[in-house]
């Protein structure tokens, strides 16, 4: 049964809503806003089904009229008769109002009547009867069965006939390897027919005598091979199993000595000495404005030179040919006609493979194509333009919208809300190994510092040799870089750490009332790496992020990935769901995408990643230093991607 059936124009305007169940009348608006929100405005139209709490909605669109056909059902519910009912009242509305739209516009729709509910009635009926009627499984009968087909005769076994076929074909009743013995022997044993053969064996042999020979030559065999192995030279003592410990020259037998995790280095600015060292090599752009967090940039000038030199190209071709290079160059163009998908498909196959050569994740391009092919289904086109830039253009707009999502996460303002509250604004950190956690995390200190906010981090990664003490050394740069005595005698960065093996979500816990106590702006909590298919790890993680509470959870993801940064983002959110204590899980916030100075145009990761998540990139790492952070910009981004 149909919760509701509603038709609303690209614009909004409702033109028509049948509701299938009582209710108040609104009851189709949350869910169908969602849609809008979620996919419509998103472009994630690839897949014709959205999930809203308990319903299912599947929806088609009129491009040539600007409609949308949505109908909403109970997700329990499974509805075989759904998509073709969305087809019809696709058709039949479109057909009984066709001259209404194309006489009167905008107007008609504003000041159209709609009477429809006869109609629709009709066609619900109709779907119905036809999911209903379907020809029911007939069993097949003894005839139609292939045991039918055999005749009597070739069930009888005659003694002496084929004795080879029998051996191989029959099972015995013994055990499988006595079985599979007698196979191998009677295989082996044909080539000795060759021979010439005695007067007394020119007879045939019974079932009993073949085995009984079979037996007697695997057993002449078998001792020949146990002689040979009796006499082959006994093999050496066996080395002692197990790893032993490498012992270097010029090292230090003693694992104390190299243990810096000391528990009472919180807060001491005696354990944490401040480090001299040249700034440039830290900071890198000296003439930049502090505490600005620029745009990514990328030059675009290449692609205008391109498309200049296509142009003179084009020119003298016009001329030489005559009437049959003008023909050519109106070759293709679309004429004021609607688009259909067998127009679309060679474009969008190319630049399905485009975006694929370009780091996007398979699955995320074909979805982005099917999402650009209904977008442009049925479109009425200009009389000057090409499929092909047609289609390029509105990609290169679902995928400006994709990387602009929903909520914009401000990092800056969420900081100075808390400070109102008087509480630190707590930032954790996740993702696989070797990512850059660590160093993302030392880049995202030194900007709050340069505008003005004290920072705590808090080193939760227990795991990883070496963790603290990385932590501890940007500590002593970042406090290089910002003394006390340039903010009053203020700390502006701290490590709270309690060395390794101990529980994470304990020391975040521990990490945040101390920043509170201190009065500290921010805690930045950094995690252990851990693979999304490790569940003890993920546990661990979620369990993290459940006790503490923070305001911000980002994963940081490198830019080098394709296919594994759709796998990594979903088996993440997935164990913080399933992990989670709480009715509404907390998931991931943001991104931090990295080492994005490594890959030239191939930005695909950045596409992947929002558009699995739905969450904004919120800071990109571009280099070694300390000043390597920049915010992304959605179109310099797709302007990469784009070029060819």
């Amino acid at each position: 049964m149909l919760d509701f059936f509603t038709i609303f124009s690209k614009g909004g305007l409702v033109l028509w809503c049948f509701q299938g169940v009582r209710g108040p009348a609104a009851a189709a608006t949350a869910p169908v806003n969602a849609l809008i929100r979620s996919v419509l405005l998103q472009e994630r139209g690839g897949n014709n089904s959205f999930t809203h709490e308990a319903l299912t909605l599947k929806y088609k669109l009129d491009n040539q009229f600007e409609l949308v056909f949505v109908v909403g059902f109970q997700k329990i519910l499974t509805l075989t008769y759904v998509d073709k009912l969305i087809d019809d009242v696709h058709k039949e509305f479109r057909d009984k109002y066709r001259n209404e739209f194309q006489q009167k516009g905008t107007l008609g729709l504003l000041n159209g009547t709609f009477d429809f509910k006869d109609d629709f009635l009709r066609l619900l009926r109709e779907a119905e009867e036809s999911s209903k009627v379907r020809a029911p499984t007939i069993m097949k009968t003894f005839e139609q069965s292939v045991k039918s087909q055999k005749t009597v005769k070739c069930m009888i076994e005659t003694r002496g006939e084929k004795p080879k076929e029998k051996v191989k074909t029959k099972k015995n009743k013994g055990s499988k390897k006595e079985g599979m013995e007698t196979v191998t022997a009677s295989n082996k044993a044909a080539p000795g027919e060759k021979q010439p053969l005695s007067a007394g064996d020119k007879e045939e042999l019974t079932k009993d005598e073949i085995l009984q020979k079979n037996r007697e030559e695997f057993f002449k065999r078998h001792m020949k091979a146990g002689e040979k192995s009796s006499k082959s030279p006994k093999p050496d003592a066996q080395k002692e199993k197990g790893k032993k410990p490498r012992v270097w020259d010029l090292g230090n037998s003693n694992a104390k000595v190299l243990d810096y995790s000391d528990s009472t280095t919180n807060g001491n600015l005696e354990a944490c000495p401040v480090e001299e060292f040249d700034p440039d090599v830290a900071l890198g752009d000296r003439n930049r404005e502090p505490g600005r967090l620029y745009d990514l940039e990328y030059e675009s000038d290449e692609e205008a030179e391109e498309e200049k030199v296509i142009q003179n190209t084009s020119k003298p071709s016009t001329k030489k040919g005559g009437l049959g290079g003008m023909f050519g160059m109106l070759k293709g163009l679309v004429g004021s006609k609607s688009l259909t998908r067998e127009d679309m498909d060679p474009v969008l196959e190319k630049m399905k493979d485009h975006l694929i050569a370009k780091n996007v994740a398979a699955e995320i391009a074909v979805q982005l194509c099917e999402s650009v092919a209904k977008k442009l289904e049925g479109k009425v086109m200009g009389t000057f333009t090409t499929v092909t830039s047609t289609v390029k253009q509105a990609l290169q707009e679902a995928l400006v919208q994709i990387l602009q999502p929903q909520r914009r996460v401000d990092v800056l303002r969420d900081v100075m809300d808390a400070q109102r509250h008087r509480r630190p604004y707590v930032v954790t950190f996740c993702g696989v190994n070797g990512v850059g956690k660590s160093t993302n995390l030392a880049k995202i200190s030194f900007w709050l510092i340069e505008n003005g906010f004290s920072v705590l981090i808090a080193a939760c990664d227990t795991f990883r040799a070496g963790a603290v003490e990385q932590l501890r050394t940007h500590t002593r740069r970042l406090n290089a870089l910002h003394p006390p005595e340039s903010h009053g005698g203020r700390t502006m960065v701290q490590l709270y750490e309690k060395g390794y093996g101990k529980d994470a979500a304990g020391i975040a816990m521990e990490a945040i009332s101390y920043a509170r106590n201190q009065g500290f702006d921010v805690v930045l909590v950094d995690t252990a790496g851990r693979m999304q298919d490790n569940a003890p790890l993920m546990t661990a993680l979620a369990k993290l992020i459940a006790v503490n509470a923070p305001d911000l959870v980002l994963f940081v993801g490198e830019a080098l990935v394709g296919n594994e940064a759709v796998d990594q983002l979903v088996k993440f959110n997935k164990a913080l769901a399933d992990h989670s204590m709480a009715q509404t899980p907390r998931l991931i916030d943001g991104i931090v995408l990295t080492k994005f100075d490594t890959i030239d145009d191939k930005v695909g990761a950045a596409i992947s990643m929002t558009y699995i998540t739905s969450k904004p990139i919120v800071f990109v790492g571009t280099g070694q230093t300390y000043c390597d952070l920049r915010s992304l910009n959605a179109k310099a981004v797709v302007a990469a991607l784009m070029k060819a």
